[in-house]
């Protein structure tokens, strides 16, 4: 089964998307965190995100890899090296480029074969994965959203004023919204969910159930196996 969280920075979705795979026993697939890594590789080898020929030609030498809730750059954890502003503002660059999302969609398709999967990012249900069981999409108030990414940041030693940061989410929002490839917006059967008086577990539990109900009506439909 693959449920997918889709959603704009600051709704939640990372938190509500582990903790929705962990009462499953489902594996969880932070799609954002590939684009990040890709950010920050470009960032090393000095090639300017916006530049799309560019980051094209990089990618020959760039592998992601997400296993077990890491973010490995070619073999490296970068896990706590992807969450910098300086990063976001990079993944939102290189996440409308073609080659970059054509790359790492086959690879987030490829790592949900065979398995019980959520997923989070900004196109899941509406372009990576449109037949998936259940899709989400999360929103919240823009205010909320940026305090939420400020108090995250100072939890990991770093200090954004929350009006850079609501300006760098409309920046992105905008960008990733107008893209050619998998733009950001709910997919037509996405059950939309606003975060903004919402607790963590609130959340988790809404999505708990719609996914639990999903699950039983499938299991109402699946025709029962004879005998041999």
């Amino acid at each position: 089964m693959i449920v997918t969280i889709d959603g704009p920075s600051g709704v939640g979705k990372s938190t509500a998307t582990r903790e929705l795979a962990a009462r499953f026993g489902f594996e969880y697939l932070n799609t954002g965190s590939m684009y990040r890594a890709v950010a920050l590789a470009m960032h090393r080898l000095g090639v300017p995100t916006s530049d799309e020929r560019a980051v094209g030609a990089a990618l020959a030498g760039v592998r992601v890899e997400v296993p077990l809730g890491k973010v490995l750059l070619n073999g490296a954890d970068v896990s706590g090296l992807i969450r910098t502003p300086e990063v976001s503002r990079g993944a939102s660059e290189v996440a409308v480029h073609r080659a970059v999302r054509l790359l790492l969609v086959a690879s987030q398709r490829a790592a949900a074969v065979g398995r019980d999967i959520v997923c989070d990012g900004r196109d899941q249900g509406s372009f990576v994965f449109p037949l998936a069981e259940c899709k989400f999409f999360l929103v919240a108030d823009a205010r909320v959203r940026a305090e939420r990414r400020a108090a995250e940041l100072a939890r990991d030693g770093a200090t954004v004023s929350v009006e850079d940061i609501h300006r760098d989410q409309e920046t992105r929002d905008h960008r990733d919204t107008q893209r050619d490839l998998g733009p950001m917006r709910p997919a037509p059967d996405a059950v939309v969910v606003d975060t903004t008086t919402l607790t963590t577990a609130e959340v988790v539990e809404r999505l708990e159930n719609i996914v639990l109900a999903v699950r039983s009506c499938k299991r109402r439909r699946s025709p029962e196996r004879l005998p041999s």
